[in-house]
């Protein structure tokens, strides 16, 4: 089975960078879409980021869209999110989640955000001063 295990969380200051992990065990991750979901207390899970399984589509939430950057070694398992210019509303619990790609015309939400099987348990960011 697929496991997944983030890392790289912690706190930082308001413009500063971290850039997180979502290291994968038991399958090779080369078919997989691998997506990067954030939780914060008393919110919804929301979707943040994601790429395809040959990093050919990568797609970002509006609220991250030019302070992110999403990318993946298939080689190592690994999967990063490099977070710059964050903000304090991106303290979060970040998880990684995995799902065996579906080829498709047209990406959607459901592609970008959807039947995601495989998830890790989170690394906590917080973004303060």
């Amino acid at each position: 089975q697929l496991q997944l295990v983030e890392s790289g969380g912690g706190l930082v200051q308001p413009g500063g960078s971290l850039r997180l992990s979502c290291a994968a065990s038991g399958f090779p991750l080369d078919n997989y879409v691998i997506g990067w979901f954030r939780q914060a207390p008393g919110k919804e899970r929301e979707g943040v980021s994601c790429i395809s399984s040959t990093a050919s589509v990568a797609y970002y939430a509006e609220s991250v869209k030019g302070r992110f950057t999403i990318s993946r070694d298939n080689a190592k398992r690994t999967v990063f999110l490099q977070m710059t210019s964050v903000k304090p509303e991106d303290t979060a619990v970040y998880y990684c989640a995995a799902k065996l790609e579906v080829k498709v015309k047209t990406y959607d939400s459901r592609w970008y955000w959807g039947d995601y099987h495989y998830w890790g348990l989170g690394t906590q960011v917080t973004v303060s001063s």
